[in-house]
């Protein structure tokens, strides 16, 4: 029988026996280690529970394949896969996924996902600008709601509409996304609830532009705030009715001990008159 395949047999009225997930998983970590010897840089998908991804990100990544029509056909024998330790090594880089999947065979995925615009970048951005204080808040997902709703928006969002996923791999299913993409779909939302900047890297951006877009609101907003408070010498000038370059400074100031001084000799100046008369 093929390794996790429960395909009907064409030729004989029956279904393949049901093969436990503890088994699954011996046989997939089994895979792994053979693999691992040929490939030290393997980087499989494992240790996933009932709950795929528990991070603000990874939850949206799959929320957001989840809400797609496109997807959802084979999604369900995804989250399997998955959870079974199927997707045997998972590499996110820029726009790009790479990763195998073990089937009835091992099979090769490739995703590749659209990079953000400029423009819509940009407005992204701008749309949470005096929102985030930190890097830190945006990895950890310790976001405001308003910022995790501009984030998740469909219209413009960090996240990839369908038309933003394109798809391949080297498994016979004729369906567009077949069961080992959908597995490695999810794979990605593992991902992101460990390393959450994988999102900002596939779509081609920094997540340090939020940070940034802050510090410049923050900046703008005090120059703002120090103008108001500033008034012009002229401005006081027209409003009080003093002229400030009337008022000529002495070049000289007399300092505390010179006036000390003057004092004690105006001083010995009365005695000496007292004792005259």
């Amino acid at each position: 029988m093929a390794f996790g395949s429960r395909r009907r047999n064409r030729f004989k009225n029956y279904w393949p026996p049901y093969v436990p997930v503890a088994q699954k998983k011996k046989q997939a970590a089994a895979k792994i280690a053979q693999l691992q010897k040929k490939d030290k840089n393997l980087s499989p998908v494992l240790n996933v529970g009932r709950k795929i991804a528990t991070t603000f990100w990874g939850k949206s990544w799959c929320e957001n394949i989840e809400s797609y029509r496109d997807f959802a056909y084979r999604l369900e024998r995804g989250r399997t896969y998955v959870r079974s330790g199927y997707v045997l090594d998972l590499k996110i880089n820029k726009g790009e996924i790479i990763a195998l999947v073990q089937g009835a065979s091992l099979y090769q995925i490739k995703i590749k996902i659209t990079q953000v615009c400029e423009k819509k970048w940009k407005a992204l951005v701008k749309k949470c600008s005096g929102q985030i204080d930190s890097l830190m808040e945006i990895l950890q997902g310790k976001l405001s709601s308003s910022v995790m709703e501009i984030m998740t928006d469909k219209s413009f969002g960090l996240f990839p509409s369908p038309s933003e996923i394109k798809f391949s791999c080297s498994c016979p299913d004729w369906a567009s996304c077949c069961k080992h993409v959908a597995a490695v779909l999810y794979g990605i939302g593992v991902r992101l609830d460990e390393r959450p900047e994988y999102l900002f890297e596939l779509r081609g951006v920094s997540e340090k532009d939020l940070v940034v877009g802050q510090i410049e609101t923050l900046a703008t907003s005090k120059t703002d705030m120090h103008q108001l408070h500033v008034i012009d010498d002229r401005d006081v000038s027209s409003i009080f009715n003093v002229d400030f370059d009337d008022e000529k400074p002495s070049s000289k100031t007399p300092t505390a001990t010179k006036i000390v001084a003057k004092k004690t000799v105006a001083k010995k100046k009365k005695k000496m008159a007292k004792k005259s008369l």
